[in-house]
């Protein structure tokens, strides 16, 4: 019996084989990296920023404050509004995604997204806007390596940055000031609870002037806040 040699893939299979390779740790590691450096530095611009200004020709208006310099009752409001689960969560809500699927299949309009502030952080700093599987699984990515490398108050800290509160307008020092003439240290419960109930459609709700929905978010945010225990809850992320 005449034995045979294995047929060895063509040179530029392999070749090709091993760059793929070398680009995906390439890029693991250029996200741990680049995660780990902004577990420390400000913000002064997100991606979504960037795509503003490419969008309007103009820098939105942004000013970055540390953690410190924010009022407890805006991250408060934030988590009370968009993520109650965010100090036990892992950066998914899997209830929330589970009923935000089902909704999906059944065809209904207006379902509620089910992302978590983690999330929506990763959003904002590192993706485009759109819709589509690739961008999802970037968010989860980036997401996964959020939750491992920053705390929980660094995320809530670069969210409030971050965030669009009007058009044009980023993070909670910039919005305090447009629409209250006060600090974000001087944010009560009323005012962030209305900050907060513009997050979901910055474009269309307004926090200057607003309309009876959002006066009704207000409300609801500010029962909730109560709810969750006042301020002191934010120690459980601790």
């Amino acid at each position: 019996m005449v034995e045979t040699t294995p047929k060895r893939k063509p040179g530029w299979i392999r070749r090709l084989w091993r760059l793929g390779i070398r680009l995906a740790m390439a890029f693991v590691v250029a996200t741990i990296v680049v995660v780990l450096l902004l577990r420390f530095l400000p913000l002064p611009v997100s991606a979504v920023m960037i795509g503003e200004r490419v969008e309007t020709g103009q820098w939105p208006t942004q000013v970055w404050v540390p953690w410190s310099e924010i009022s407890g009752n805006m991250p408060l409001a934030a988590i009370a509004a968009e993520d109650q689960l965010f100090p036990e969560h892992h950066g998914f809500d899997l209830q929330a995604i589970g009923k935000a699927f089902e909704s999906n299949q059944r065809g209904r309009g207006n379902v509620k997204g089910a992302s978590t502030i983690s999330q929506q952080v990763a959003k904002n700093v590192f993706l485009w806007k759109g819709r589509s599987w690739l961008r999802k699984g970037l968010e989860a990515w980036f997401t996964m390596w959020i939750e491992l490398l920053w705390s929980k108050e660094r995320i809530l800290e670069v969210y409030l940055n971050v965030a669009e509160f009007g058009p044009g307008v980023y993070g909670v020092e910039a919005a305090s000031q447009r629409y209250f003439e006060r600090s974000a240290s001087q944010l009560g419960p009323s005012h962030s609870a209305r900050l907060a109930a513009v997050l979901p459609n910055p474009k269309k709700l307004s926090a200057a002037k607003p309309s009876d929905y959002v006066l009704r978010r207000q409300r609801w945010i500010e029962r909730q806040m109560r709810q969750l225990g006042g301020t002191a809850y934010l120690d459980s992320m601790r």
